[in-house]
């Protein structure tokens, strides 16, 4: 227990760090489905994070209440991380956290995703990137179609990682807020609206 001098009971100074209010305790996936969840009780948009299927193949009865899921494989590679509708516009989205302040690894995004998005765009939806740098606290908006620039550099021998300087140029910050977190939607009125 830590009393209000710092010190523990047997007199050792605590060791504990200091509360960081960057990122608020929350994870990247946190903040975007506190912010579909505000989306959807406000009836702005229905937009929800996407299941992965899964396949179980081995559960372990320890108790009759407590089963516990020992072995299981994914059916199949996932898309992308979230979709749903905003004014009548299919929105699908990747949202990727980085530790890394200068770039971020496109080693991050695999090539089903990357067609996926493909496909969503070419029928007429919005799809894009929510990356976080976690360690600056600082999120951005990125475009697939910008994605798809650098993802064919990197399939053509090139850089293999996007910098972060590019980022912030070509991306859009989202500002981080009480109601929605990570309000994207502000974003999608600039560009679509």
């Amino acid at each position: 227990m830590n009393y209000p001098n710092g010190k523990k009971k047997n007199g050792s100074v605590s060791n504990r760090r200091p509360y960081r209010f960057g990122n608020r305790g929350m994870t990247l996936e946190e903040d975007i489905n506190d912010t579909n969840t505000y989306y959807l009780a406000t009836k702005k948009a229905v937009i929800h994070k996407k299941p992965t299927p899964v396949q179980i193949v081995r559960v372990n009865y320890p108790k009759r209440s407590a089963a516990v899921i020992t072995e299981a494989y994914f059916k199949q590679a996932s898309t992308t991380d979230y979709n749903g509708v905003y004014r009548e516009k299919y929105i699908d989205f990747e949202a990727k956290e980085t530790k890394n302040k200068t770039l971020f690894p496109l080693a991050n995004i695999h090539d089903h995703q990357i067609e996926h998005m493909k496909a969503v765009v070419e029928q007429g939806g919005i799809s894009f990137m929510i990356i976080r740098f976690s360690t600056l606290d600082e999120t951005y908006f990125f475009l697939a179609e910008k994605l798809f620039k650098h993802w064919n550099v990197k399939l053509n021998g090139g850089r293999k990682s996007i910098p972060y300087k590019t980022i912030q140029q070509q991306g859009y910050l989202i500002p981080f807020q009480y109601k929605a977190r990570v309000d994207y939607l502000a974003i999608i009125d600039k560009l679509y609206f």
